[in-house]
């Protein structure tokens, strides 16, 4: 068994590497920071791939199944992103196109590549890490919420395509809310709640991929609030993320 996870060296996606590691499976550990890759396989007992690439570079996704592909990798983790707070006429275009090529683009390439994969296979699992913020649209980090629900959505139609194909590869987005990793140094904001620890939300995410479910949402208030935005009207649902927004920026 061989999982592979991008952005494996740190929060999330580190701590998917060790539950999946606890399940017997060997890792390919893809992140640009080597020196905290290595760090990581100290605490694995499995076997450990680990590769540098910087994925925002898209010929680097390629690049990267083309030297994993005969691997037989049983799960994909799509981990790898980062996000930007402030006013979108402000923030840097090409960090902006940066963050698209990363949190959309890599993540479109690499689940399309080995889904095709996992369906001569007929087995698999792909989780895509999205986030709550791809439940709505959100003033002040107006980019970062559309790539999330870029993957969120995809994710979503891709599994009702897999059903109906009667595959039996299963497809699964992780949206968890607040989370205690690095994003939110790099995204210049503090949480307005109490963020969730990243080795509980990888360890929910891990359980609930293999319990086949496609929607998950590490915590009651995050699933509450994925079921109350649905009736708030949207002038008003953007009212309040931008207060809430405003309220994060460092």
């Amino acid at each position: 068994m061989k999982a592979l996870i991008t952005g494996a060296s740190s929060g999330i996606g580190r701590d998917i590497a060790i539950e999946l590691s606890k399940k017997g499976y060997d890792l390919i550990l893809v992140s640009r920071d080597l020196q905290e890759l290595y760090n990581l396989k100290k605490e694995i007992s499995t076997k450990v791939m680990i590769l540098s690439f910087d994925l925002s570079t898209i010929e680097n996704c390629y690049i990267l199944y083309e030297k994993v592909k005969k691997e037989d990798i049983s799960v994909l983790v799509n981990n790898a992103g980062f996000g930007l707070c402030g006013d979108f006429a402000e923030l840097n275009l090409e960090e902006e196109l940066n963050m698209i090529d990363l949190n959309i683009k890599a993540v479109h390439i690499l689940t399309k590549l080995f889904y095709k994969d996992f369906i001569e296979k007929n087995k698999g699992y792909i989780l895509n890490v999205a986030s709550s913020a791809g439940f709505v649209a959100g003033p002040l980090m107006n980019t970062y919420y559309a790539t999330k629900a870029y993957v969120l959505h995809l994710t979503e139609a891709l599994y009702e395509e897999n059903r109906r194909n009667k595959k039996n590869i299963v497809i699964s987005v992780l949206c968890p809310g607040p989370v205690a990793t690095n994003f939110n140094k790099r995204a210049s904001v503090t949480f307005s709640i109490p963020p969730l620890s990243s080795s509980f939300v990888a360890k929910y995410a891990i359980e609930k991929m293999f319990q086949r479910k496609l929607l998950i949402i590490p915590s009651f208030k995050m699933k509450f609030t994925y079921f109350i935005q649905k009736i708030i009207p949207i002038k008003l649902l953007m009212r309040i993320t931008y207060k809430i927004q405003k309220n994060k920026l460092l």
